[in-house]
């Protein structure tokens, strides 16, 4: 049985890829507005078949948190990084605890069944 099982898991194994998001554990840091703090990330498109990402922000329990950024999807070709900043207000600056990205797909480019992915960084 060990045999089959390690056969199967050989021939439908297929390599899965998704973008990355640095550093895995940011910092809050004070921003040049007055009342407005700054989280610094980059990302990294490794999706051949994905090129943009949405940008969201959540406390402990997965409820969104306001921000600013100056693009909410980013644009990125295949191995391309992207620097950005994520504005949040001092107020919100206890409640989040993660950044994360989201693979989007066009209808369009989608042939099979479209993958998608999402990585979260946590706060400090």
């Amino acid at each position: 049985m060990k045999i089959f099982a390690t056969i199967a898991v050989t021939l439908f194994a297929s390599s899965v890829t998704a973008h990355e998001l640095t550093p895995t554990y940011p910092k809050i840091l004070p921003s040049y507005i007055t009342g407005i703090s700054v989280i610094k990330m980059k990302l990294w498109n490794r999706r051949d078949d994905v090129s943009f990402y949405e940008i969201d922000v959540f406390d402990s329990e997965w409820n969104k948190i306001l921000f600013a950024t100056t693009d909410k999807i980013l644009q990125l070709t295949y191995l391309e990084h992207k620097k950005f900043e994520v504005f949040i207000r001092d107020t919100d600056k206890d409640k989040i605890t993660f950044v994360c990205t989201s693979s989007k797909q066009l209808k369009k480019d989608v042939v099979s069944t479209g993958m998608k992915s999402k990585i979260c960084s946590r706060i400090k």
